[in-house]
């Protein structure tokens, strides 16, 4: 029984931290930037993925050997960064999870046209529920790992109605098309909106929380760290070939402003859709119709739940710190978290813009996370007297910190604020 629990708990760790990445902003990053830069997107995809997975092996070796959260090893490197880190991270997490439940609202849309204010608070009650029951977190497990099936299943079905150019795909993939500084903004968002802020300690602190820690469990952590990644990969992947498929069908198309597209797609279909704002749903309407429409509410609304559920349950993780009381009242304050959020949504509206820019902002909050990890590797304080991080792992870690904190600064510095305005 307790080999079973402990599975579990790998499997919902890794389901967790993928399902947190994907949310509605992941579908709607993705559509975004295959809309604007094709089959070069396949690039962005690969780059991001092997940076997310080399921070991620890093950050979950460091925090399950050592067991200490992630603002934990920070305070233990230096008095104040983890109260630091962990607002940087709560505050990222609150920005994330405001769009998540604003994403919530486009999926129902989607799915039911029910108006975007109504879907923002059922998406929050649905979330609140779950964290109403005293066995929360296992249930929270079970929820991530059915939905996280569902979305991958209706996606993969949608590829097959697109049909999108893959020789194309896989040949930019590795020699993009696109000038190379254009990917810039495309990979900050995306590695931010895979690991970046609170997405990667997801999995980690839930491992701590159900005690698979230390060096003894290091082999079960890294499998359930990877696959947290190909599953994040797989939808992305996925999602990525099925939106190619419609840019490619119609050249020109707009997925951002679907009432510029008359004369590219149907008239009747810009005309009845034309006031969408909701870039993935309106992909998967032009590219298989009306009943692929309803499954993109589908996907979106089932992304939109886990990620509320990750980005609160790990926000609030980390302000544990901050007093004993908040990890004694824990349900509460996820739950406080969730209608915040859902408040806020509610008052300010315009998800499918704030889920991108959340994404960006987060990227930039890795190298600083990753780099606190990479400093408490070597500290036998915090790991141990007798652990050793592997080299290799590190200098591929290290260079994950200077190429993110790059790509970040010329990001910004090049407009990225402005790319959706």
């Amino acid at each position: 029984m307790k080999d079973k629990k402990k599975s579990g708990a790998l499997l919902g760790a890794a389901f967790l931290m993928a399902t947190s990445a994907i949310g509605p902003g992941f579908l709607t990053q993705t559509a975004t930037f295959t809309g604007s830069l094709g089959a070069s997107f396949g690039f962005v995809i690969l780059v991001s993925l092997l940076m997310s997975a080399i921070a991620q092996v890093n950050i979950w070796r460091v925090l399950c050997v050592s067991g200490k959260r992630g603002q934990d090893v920070a305070n233990n490197l230096l008095g104040g960064l983890g109260y630091l880190l962990a607002a940087l991270i709560a505050l990222g997490g609150l920005a994330f999870n405001i769009g998540n439940v604003g994403g919530g609202a486009l999926g129902f849309n989607a799915l039911f046209g029910i108006p975007d204010k109504i879907g923002c608070v059922i998406a929050g009650l649905l979330a609140i529920v779950i964290f109403l029951s005293k066995q929360a977190k296992s249930i929270v497990d079970q929820v991530v790992k059915y939905l996280g099936a569902v979305m991958i299943v209706v996606i993969l079905v949608v590829v097959f109605i697109t049909k999108p150019p893959v020789g194309d795909a896989l040949k930019n993939t590795f020699v993009p098309s696109a000038e190379m500084g254009s990917l810039f903004p495309a990979i900050l968002t995306l590695l931010g909106g895979t690991v970046g802020g609170y997405i990667t300690f997801a999995g980690a602190h839930r491992l701590i929380d159900a005690g698979v820690t230390g060096e003894e469990n290091l082999g079960e952590v890294n499998r359930s760290s990877v696959m947290g990644i190909c599953i994040a990969a797989i939808v992305r992947v996925l999602l990525f070939l099925a939106i190619l498929g419609v840019v490619t069908k119609f050249a020109g198309i707009n997925l951002s402003t679907p009432a510029e597209n008359a004369g590219i797609v149907d008239a009747a279909l810009s005309t009845d859709y034309k006031g969408i704002s909701n870039p993935a749903a309106y992909a998967f309407l032009v590219g298989a119709g009306n009943v692929a429409y309803r499954f993109a509410g589908l996907v979106i609304l089932c992304a939109a739940l886990t990620s509320i559920i990750g980005a609160a349950y790990t926000s609030v993780s980390f302000l544990k710190t901050f007093h004993p009381s908040i990890a004694k009242n824990e349900n509460w304050w996820i739950i406080g978290f969730i209608a915040f959020s859902t408040l806020v949504m509610v008052i300010l509206g315009g998800a499918a813009k704030l889920l991108v820019l959340a994404g960006a902002v987060n990227g930039l909050i890795l190298p600083i996370s990753l780099g606190v990890c990479l400093i408490a590797a070597k500290n036998k304080k915090v790991m141990g007297e007798h652990y050793q991080h592997p080299t290799w792992m590190w200098v591929l870690g290290l260079i994950v910190v200077v190429v993110s904190a790059y790509v970040g600064i010329k990001s910004f510095s090049s407009g990225i604020m402005n790319l959706f305005a």
